[in-house]
Formats: structure tokens, sequence, C-alpha cells
């Protein structure tokens, strides 16, 4: 896994954009305004939004995951050496977590993931 292989996954979802919101290279990928994914500029890993605290620290304790720092606990961080397809299960996870908190206008607009 890679910063190009989450920037590429990323690009396929209907309405993602990314942005450097923080300056210094991270990548921060949104979906009507709102982060789903977020690549730091140093740590090799992505960082998404888990359903809930409790799916976080069950990630975290099974050795999947890590901690997000300046983020939210339920929020984990994917180092690099994560299997694609649960990257890309990830990453699809969080999309659908923060689409879902959208207005059903903007949802409507985006079309399916």
């Amino acid at each position: 896994m890679s910063r190009d292989f989450v920037n590429t996954y990323c690009a396929t979802l209907p309405g993602a954009e990314v942005s450097d919101p923080w300056g210094g290279g991270h990548d921060c990928w949104k979906v009507g305004g709102k982060m789903f994914a977020s690549i730091g500029a140093i740590t090799p890993a992505v960082a998404v939004k888990t359903a809930d605290i409790e799916t976080a620290e069950m990630l975290i304790e099974a050795g999947v995951a890590e901690r997000a720092k300046y983020l939210h606990r339920s929020w984990v961080q994917l180092p690099w050496g994560t299997p694609e397809d649960e990257l890309r299960a990830r990453i699809l996870e969080s999309y659908k977590l923060i689409r879902s908190g959208l207005s059903k206008k903007l949802q409507a607009a985006l079309g399916e993931p």
C-alpha cells in the first residue's frame, strides 16, 4: 500500500475531493466537505473513520490499526503494510459513514459508490 494507491482508490468514490488543508503535504479526502480519509505528511499511514469508538478500539486491539493522532477516538490509522483489500474496505466504510451524514439531496446528487 502507498500514498498513490490510497489516492487512486479515493479518487474513484463519487464526489470525493482531495485537499491539503494544513499544508506541508497532507492528502485530505472529503465528500460533501467532510473528511473521510487523511494521509499525513510524514507518517506512512492513512487515517479513516470507524462506526464508533468500540470498533476503533477493537481494530487497535486486534493489531489491524493504530490510534489516529489528533483525531476523535472513532478514527484509526492504517499503516502502509495493511493488505489492499482491508484498506479498500476500511476507506469505503469511512466514506459511507461520512456520506450518510450529508443531506439526502446531496447524497442523491453524488450517485452510488
